[in-house]
This record gives C-alpha cells, sequence and structure tokens, in this order.
C-alpha cells in the first residue's frame, strides 16, 4: 500500500468511526428506521401497480403507519383520562392527595378535558398546582419532550429515505463483490430480514384482528355486569403486544381480566367470576396458544429458527434496552445468514475458488430493495 492510499485510508477509517459515534447516540430511532422499512417494503412496492412515483408511496406508507397509531394513542388517552377522573371522583382521591401531597393542596377539583373546562380551572387557579410543578421541572419536561421529537424526526426522515432510496444503498453494497460471496450474502440477509420482519407485522395485524373479534363475541354472551371495558383498544394493544413473544400479550390481558374481576367483587355479584374465568381461558388459548402456534411458524423467514427468534425478541430489550426488541432479531438474522450463507463457501477454498473463476449469475434487479420506477412493473419483475 503506497503513501496516498494509506492516507485515504486512514481517513475513511476516521470518518466511519466519527459517523458511528454520531449514529449510536441516536441508536434507537435509526433501529426502529429499518426494522419499520423491512416491514413495509413489500407494501411500498406492492403501490407500484397505481403507477405511484416512490417518494408518493413512501408517504402513503408512513400515513398508513401514522394515522392510525395517533387515532389510538388518542382513543387510549381520552378513554384513559375519562375513567380516571371517574375513578378520582369515585374514591374521593383528591382529599387523599392533598392531605399527603402539599403541592396538591390547591387543587380542589379535577377540571373536565375540554378547552372550556381547562380554561375554567385555570381561571379558578386550580390549576396552579400543575403549573407550578411544571415550572419547577421545567429542565427535566423541556429535555424529555425535545429528545422525543428529535427522536420522532429522526425515525420519520430514516424510514422514508430508506423506502424511497433502499436501492441505492444496495447498489453500493453490492459494489463490494468478492467472487459473489458478498453478494450472494447481502442478497440473502436484504430477503432474510424482509421475510421475518414483514411476517411479524402481519403478525401482530393478524393478532389484533383475533383479539377484537375474540374479545368483541365475549361481550356479545355474558351478562352486563362481566363485560370487559373497551375490546378494541384491548385487542389493537394485545395485538401491538404481541411483537414480544413469550410475555407480550399477556401484559394487555392479564391486567384486563384482574380489573374486570376486581370491579365484580367489589360490586358484590360474585356468581360473574364465572365469566371473567372464561374470558381468562378464551384469552389464553383462543388470542395468545394458538395464533402463536400457527401463525408465528408461517410467519418466520427461512433460514431463521422460530424458537432463536423468540429468544432474540425476549432477551433482546433485557441485554440492549428497548431498543433490543428491534435490534436483536435483525442481528440474529444477520448472523445465522451469514452461517448459512457465507461461513460454508469462505472455509470451502474449492469452492470459493470456482466461484470466482466463474461467479453465480446473480439478478441484481430482482432483489434490490426499491428498484428505479423505470425498472418494470413488479409482475414483470421476481420477487425473491
Amino acid at each position: 500500500m503506497n503513501g496516498n492510499r494509506f492516507v485515504v485510508a486512514l481517513f475513511g477509517i476516521l470518518v466511519t468511526a466519527v459517523i458511528g459515534a454520531l449514529a449510536y447516540q441516536f441508536i434507537a430511532p435509526l433501529t426502529i428506521s429499518v426494522f419499520l422499512y423491512y416491514s413495509t417494503r413489500r407494501y411500498h412496492h406492492a403501490l407500484r401497480r397505481f403507477r405511484l412515483p416512490a417518494n408518493v408511496r413512501a408517504a402513503i406508507v408512513m400515513a398508513s403507519l401514522a394515522i392510525p397509531l395517533i387515532l389510538l394513542i388518542s382513543y387510549a388517552t381520552i378513554l384513559l383520562v375519562v375513567e380516571a377522573r371517574a375513578f378520582i371522583d369515585q374514591y374521593a382521591l383528591i382529599d387523599v392527595a392533598s392531605q399527603n401531597f402539599e403541592w396538591f393542596a390547591g387543587v380542589n377539583d379535577i377540571p373536565e378535558f375540554t378547552v372550556q373546562g381547562l380554561y375554567d380551572a385555570y381561571q379558578s387557579g386550580d390549576l396552579a398546582p400543575f403549573i407550578d410543578f411544571a415550572t419547577e421541572h421545567a429542565s427535566f419536561l423541556t429535555t424529555l419532550i425535545s429528545d422525543f421529537f428529535l427522536n420522532l424526526f429522526v425515525l420519520t426522515i430514516v424510514t422514508y429515505y430508506l423506502l424511497v432510496d433502499g436501492h441505492r444503498i444496495s447498489d453500493w453494497l453490492l459494489q463490494f463483490d468478492d467472487g459473489a460471496i458478498i453478494r450472494e450474502y447481502l442478497e440473502a440477509v436484504d430477503r432474510e430480514l424482509e421475510k421475518v420482519l414483514f411476517g411479524n407485522l402481519l403478525n401482530v395485524l393478524a393478532i389484533a384482528l383475533i383479539a377484537i373479534g375474540s374479545f368483541s363475541a365475549y361481550n356479545v354472551f355474558v351478562p352486563a355486569g362481566a363485560e370487559i371495558p373497551y375490546p378494541a383498544l384491548a385487542g389493537a394493544l394485545t395485538g401491538i403486544a404481541s411483537l414480544i413473544p413469550v410475555v407480550g400479550m399477556k401484559i394487555v390481558y392479564v391486567p384486563l381480566t384482574l380489573a374486570t374481576a376486581l370491579r365484580i367483587a367489589l360490586s358484590g355479584d360474585p356468581t360473574n367470576l364465572v365469566f371473567v374465568a372464561g374470558f381468562f381461558v378464551v384469552a389464553v388459548v383462543v388470542v395468545d396458544t394458538i395464533p402463536d402456534l400457527v401463525l408465528r411458524p408461517l410467519l418466520s423467514g427461512e433460514q431463521t429458527h422460530v424458537g432463536l427468534l423468540m429468544l432474540a425478541y425476549t432477551l433482546g430489550p433485557v441485554v440492549l434496552g428497548f431498543y433490543g426488541l428491534f435490534l436483536a432479531p435483525m442481528l440474529l438474522v444477520v448472523g445465522l445468514t451469514f452461517a448459512n450463507t457465507a461461513l460454508p463457501r469462505l472455509l470451502d477454498e474449492n469452492a470459493t475458488a470456482e466461484a470466482t473463476a466463474s461467479p453465480k449469475p446473480v439478478d441484481g434487479r430482482s432483489q434490490r430493495p426499491d428498484p428505479p420506477d423505470d425498472a418494470g412493473s413488479p409482475d414483470e419483475r421476481p420477487t425473491g
């Protein structure tokens, strides 16, 4: 290596280290962006049949994710506020809080969650303790809110441009081809990540629909006192929680069962507890066990073992934190695909020599994440 090449290599290492350090500061939104990209890429490709440009299709995909999520969060927030206000009024928690928390002593009533209700509470001084509390912790609250929106901005921008320009990244990576090994490995990783992560998205939707249908059907056949609250919301949250295997869905239907049973016990009609037990059985068998045994193997990748994938989803958040829920399965796919695709070729010198002499023909266009709009219709290209 001559002096010029050494300087260029050293500069490249330095730039890579700086970019890596900066990317690590945003590892959570970047990881979730890659997760969302592979989860929605088939949907983005399917919109090609409407002759829409890539940026419009990406915007449709992002809106399809954002709008239902915003509606779900808004619906859950309104229900939480309404139920919390009713709970506070029913058990006179304002008096208890005023006696035990000094900053809460100025609150006489919980305002209605409307513009007029909040304005009247401000005029009467009921909001003064909350305003004082927010002022005292302004630095922490400002940092928390700004970090949230910064990470949300990074997630949105990266996911959008991965959908629009993903083929450029693929083309750049495929330049580093050594006897077709790198190309074969990268294309195998790309296919497996798409199958695993898109399968997870389908699994979430399927579980949500099954849970909504099961919870709603339960409410139809039981007395009013044994009904579970908000079956549609509970079912949607169950589907989202199914991303976490083993314990995921239980964090929704177990508290829901306990809350319904507690309400029945306090009402003095324990006969309805039989119906709650039936709800728990339905949740465990119909919503949790059967879909996990039937759907998850069908929606997993070709090479990634279901058991290892479940371990990755379970142990990832424990070891890496929240973003480990998304990063751990992707690392598992990258590692297993290397072991199954590239490692045997690297260890077999004869196979490597043959591949170098006559590289395996690969249709790069068929494996691109998002080929240009003039590359033909999706029906004319193999999907892999």
